[in-house]
């Protein structure tokens, strides 16, 4: 096997089509060789695929050696073991199909060299590329499948085992995965139906995928490669079957769980690795919302998962990100409006606040801030300012909710859905003016940030009415999202802070997709111990719950009936990731390509606890421990950048580095060739490093 499940759903745009490249030299050897091909063509639309309408085949082999390309002489034959099961059919968000194999009309060893396919028929030569239905050719821009070839379940019987009647057997896997399963049996005659499911056929309370095999006569083996996801694998088999063995095999996207995240706090890791699980089950040919239901890019979830994976993975993730972005801006309508899920065959509805999300600080804007990739924001930049200027501003400067296809602003009730948008529209607004700085576009940002001037101040004086703010004519509950979009993007000043503290104390509406904005706004005033304490009072039933390795999609408590139609494994709630390590730990990029950044950590009450992350320019570490009488805090800072440190002041009546002095009572006791003092700001104890390990002590005054 040189690829498996090679080929990602069209489309980079709504015409034209990926391609792969493979290196096969390791593959070759000195005589014949034979390159055989499985081709699944889905024959239908859905959230993450747009159909060619039309089964298409291309292989090009060109070096100075040798020239190999598909033409009329290569061999073709359509598989009729494959099939499709019966219902329940995936629901129309999925282009796969579930699928049936019928073993007696398996046409036998077909990838082998030996193999014969004179009979087989020429294959029909539809012409080269660019042509029409898949136009032109882009080539994949992120890596192949990482594969953990088959490997035995973590919980199964022993086999072999002679089944004298119908049984179900459920093997449990070591988390929640995206597997394709596998069997080995022996039966003495033919038809008998095995059935493979996980728990997620009816996730999100709509059908997915499963499996039927339907087997011959004799021992066999069959692994199905139509991948589906679960924390079980659940064979039905027949009477009469002999179960020689039970396997899986895991792929997903190729990445390593880089980041790492520990504390003294059992509820904070539990959350962080769940987070970092259920991220990587929603990654694959895209960002999705969920490995079951959907499998669909939804912008508001990738900005979630992206600014996860920055802590979480390695470097190798942020092309599934980039992946995305190039994708949004390509499908841009010609009316200048951007939708999401995409690639889409079957939805075109513009969702105005998660496309304000996307293109905005913590979409565009925060990719940039981590990776330095200034090309791909200079390709997209252009769709960006040409989506924004389709929004109309009132005199007041804010802008006029548009209905979009779809007005979602989050899942729940009491959304103040005109305050919202305008935060957002801010968000996008400071996303823009710093990637048009970025851009060396000078008037354009100044433009930007003219824009934001006005409308904070409308939003100070009109909006605010002492505790929170409100939009004119809305008559709900006080909205939490909206202050918390308020508060992260600025537009509430520290004066504003403890009154808005005590709302988000009380107000509990958002989703668990919206509520990392919550605990943000909550980190970012300096409420370390209040953004805590929401977070184990909010996700304590999706942590606390050892049936399940993954964040769940809506809240279950005083919902179930909501919950039951969500499904188990949604990335958008795991923004509690983000938070610890770039606001417990304090480790976030002070500029684009981490050039330089700041570890400002905010412990509150936990006693310790320690981040790691491998950036762009290698891995940075943050480690604190708080104690009643002493601070202390350990930084690794990599190769080709620098640090700023940030030592919580309050308190503190002397620093030392490597255990010799360096700050006293305000004021620096002497400078080092590593160490530059940057004053105290903010309630912050400043130093600036260079490359190297760190080990501050912050000595607090005795009561």
């Amino acid at each position: 096997m040189v690829i498996f499940e090679g080929g990602l759903k069209r489309g980079p745009d709504p015409r034209n089509t990926y391609y792969d490249t493979v290196d096969l030299s390791a593959y070759l050897t000195k005589g014949n060789n034979t390159i055989a091909v499985l081709a699944w063509y889905f024959g239908k639309q859905g959230f993450s695929h747009v159909d060619s309408g039309k089964f298409g085949f291309l292989f090009e082999c060109i070096t100075p050696g040798i020239t190999l390309a598909t033409d009329a002489s290569w061999k073709v034959i359509r598989n009729e073991a494959y099939q499709t099961c019966p219902p329940p059919l995936p629901n129309f968000r999925l282009p796969e199909s579930s699928i049936r194999f019928d073993a007696a009309k398996d046409p036998g060893l077909w990838y082998t060299h030996n193999f014969s396919a004179q009979a087989w028929k020429n294959a029909t030569e539809l012409g080269r590329p660019p042509m029409a239905p898949w136009n032109r050719l882009v080539q994949r821009p992120i890596p192949q499948w990482k594969n953990s070839g088959l490997v035995s379940y973590l919980k199964a019987p022993a086999f072999p085992v002679q089944y004298d009647k119908d049984t179900v057997i459920t093997c449990t896997l070591p988390s929640n995965l995206q597997v394709t399963p596998y069997l080995k049996i022996e039966t003495r005659e033919e038809g008998k139906l095995i059935e493979i499911i996980t728990e997620n056929l009816m996730g999100g309370g709509e059908p997915n995928v499963y499996a039927q095999y339907v087997a011959g006569k004799g021992i066999q083996e069959y692994e199905s490669y139509g991948w589906m996801n679960g924390h079980t694998v659940t064979y039905k088999i027949p009477a009469g079957v002999k179960v020689l063995d039970l396997k899986y095999r895991e792929t997903g996207y190729d990445t390593e769980f880089a980041g790492s995240f520990t504390s003294s706090d059992d509820f904070l890791n539990r959350i962080w690795q769940k987070a970092r699980r259920t991220l990587y089950l929603t990654m694959r040919d895209n960002y999705m919302d969920c490995p079951d239901r959907e499998r669909a890019q939804w912008w508001g979830d990738e900005v979630n998962e992206g600014g996860e994976a920055f802590y979480a993975l390695d470097t190798k993730s942020h092309l599934l990100f980039k992946k995305g972005m190039y994708e949004l801006i390509n499908w841009q309508k010609p009316d200048s409006t951007l939708f999401s899920p995409i690639p889409a065959g079957n939805w075109n509805k513009e969702l105005p606040v998660q496309m304000l999300t996307s293109i905005g600080y913590y979409g565009f804007w925060n990719y940039y801030l981590n990776t330095g990739d200034l090309k791909t924001i200079s390709d997209l930049y252009p769709g960006v300012k040409k989506y924004l200027q389709i929004w109309k501003l009132k005199e007041n400067g804010t802008v006029e909710v548009r209905k979009g296809g779809w007005s979602w602003g989050d899942w729940g009730d009491n959304i103040d859905m005109d305050l919202l948008t305008n935060g957002f529209y801010y968000l996008a607004l400071q996303g823009a003016a710093n990637m048009a700085d970025a851009l060396s576009l000078k008037e354009e940002a100044f433009e930007y940030r003219q824009m934001m001037a006005k409308m904070k101040a409308t939003f100070n004086k009109e909006f605010w009415d002492g505790s929170a703010y409100r939009y004119p004519g809305y008559k709900g509950k006080t909205d939490d999202r909206s202050q918390a979009v308020a508060i992260v993007s600025g537009i509430a000043d520290p004066d504003q802070y403890p009154a808005l503290r005590e709302t988000l104390k009380k107000e509990e509406h958002a989703s668990p997709y919206m509520e990392k904005y919550v605990l943000e706004a909550l980190f970012k005033m300096g409420y370390a111990d209040d953004a805590v304490e929401r977070m184990k009072k909010r996700f304590a039933d999706m942590v606390n719950d050892l049936n399940y390795a993954t964040l769940f999609e809506v809240w279950r408590a005083g919902n179930v009936e909501s919950w039951l139609r969500g499904t188990t494994n949604h990335a958008w709630s795991g923004g509690a990731l983000t938070l610890l390590s770039q606001y417990m730990c304090g480790v976030e990029p002070a500029e684009p390509g981490y050039a330089s950044f700041r570890v400002f950590p905010n412990p509150g009450s936990v006693k310790n606890a320690s981040a790691g992350m491998q950036s762009v320019k290698g891995m940075i570490k943050s480690r604190f421990t708080n104690s009643e009488h002493l601070f202390t805090l350990e930084v690794t800072v990599p190769k080709a950048t620098t640090a700023v440190i940030g030592i919580p002041v309050e308190k503190v009546s002397a620093v030392r580095l490597n255990h010799r002095p360096v700050w006293k009572d305000g004021l620096a006791v002497r400078s080092r060739k590593a160490l530059k003092y940057q004053g105290v700001e903010k309630g912050r104890i400043l130093f600036r490093v260079a490359e190297g390990t760190y080990s501050f002590e912050a000595v607090k005054y005795k009561k």
